[in-house]
């Protein structure tokens, strides 16, 4: 009896004790709303509109325009990367993956769907922060999940590679406005430019790759952003500036495909600021903060 009367009052103490001692607390945030466009040069981009676009100009109309970022994060004052902690919502943002989507399934661009985004949305610590960090592209540990079972955004299957077994990281197709438009991209012609993970290698045991020699994820990097006043622009007309969209090298697929033997890929690798066929990585030009 003396043992259990001194067990309930060790207890009581303990409870006591603990009681008065000061409860941690959690780091206060903010919330944060990374605003992105899709343009073209100056023009902001529109499902079925006809642009002059790449090397010679030549006439496109542009059927579908979206892409993935991931391990988005903001730099403080001092210099430090702060990740961003995005809402999870269940549809457009899952772990630290975001989907932005600039069509609307209208004109040409029945491939798409019919809501659009044009946002990220998130938290980060409190404090003042003065730039921007993202990568286009999905982490490995994500981007060669079954887009079948997947949640959204990553379960769009005009976003997924069959062959690669993994993600399009952008897709954005165009198309000469005298051509059919495409009912599937697996027969579309014209010039689609479908960024993704290449040279993926599966093991015999393994239903999924376990290393990709071109991972082909770029990180984009803005010393001066700020998330009240700036936008990041997605420049269609940047991007294919070196490109001639009139043709395709024999025996590869229509467009940049991310093959790494597809000399159609050179200029676009390089204003995603990839390397690509044994050439360094340069400055990207594809995104600009206005």
């Amino acid at each position: 009896m003396t043992a259990i009367r001194f067990t309930i009052k060790a207890t009581i103490a303990i409870v006591s004790l603990l009681a008065g001692m000061p409860v941690a607390q959690s780091a206060p945030t903010q919330p944060v709303t990374l605003r992105f466009a899709a343009k073209v040069e100056n023009q902001p981009f529109t499902c079925g509109s006809t642009y002059r676009l790449g090397k010679p100009a030549t006439p496109q109309t542009a059927s579908d325009f979206r892409f993935y970022i991931s391990d988005v994060a903001l730099i403080d004052a001092q210099g430090k990367t702060v990740p961003v902690t995005l809402e999870q919502d269940g549809k457009w943002q899952y772990q630290t993956v975001a989907l932005l989507d600039f069509e609307n399934k209208t004109g040409a661009c029945v491939n798409g769907t019919t809501e659009m985004r044009d946002r990220v949305v998130g938290t980060v610590p409190k404090g003042n922060y003065k730039g921007l960090k993202f990568t286009l592209g999905i982490p490995f540990n994500l981007n060669h999940d079954d887009s079948a079972l997947a949640p959204s955004p990553l379960n769009l299957t005009g976003l997924w590679w069959k062959w690669q077994f993994g993600y399009k990281f952008v897709r954005i197709d165009l198309q000469s406005p005298n051509a059919a438009m495409p009912k599937h991209e697996e027969t579309s012609g014209g010039f689609p430019i479908h960024l993704g993970s290449a040279g993926c290698e599966m093991k015999a045991n393994s239903d999924k790759p376990t290393r990709c020699s071109s991972p082909n994820r770029a990180t984009v990097t803005f010393t001066r952003f700020d998330p009240a006043k700036n936008v990041v622009v997605a420049d269609l007309a940047r991007l294919v500036t070196d490109s001639n969209l009139t043709q395709n090298q024999a025996k590869t697929a229509p467009g940049c495909m991310s093959e790494p033997n597809d000399r159609d890929c050179v200029g676009i690798m390089a204003n995603l600021g990839l390397p690509f066929m044994k050439k360094p990585a340069t400055t990207q030009t594809f995104f600009r903060v206005e």
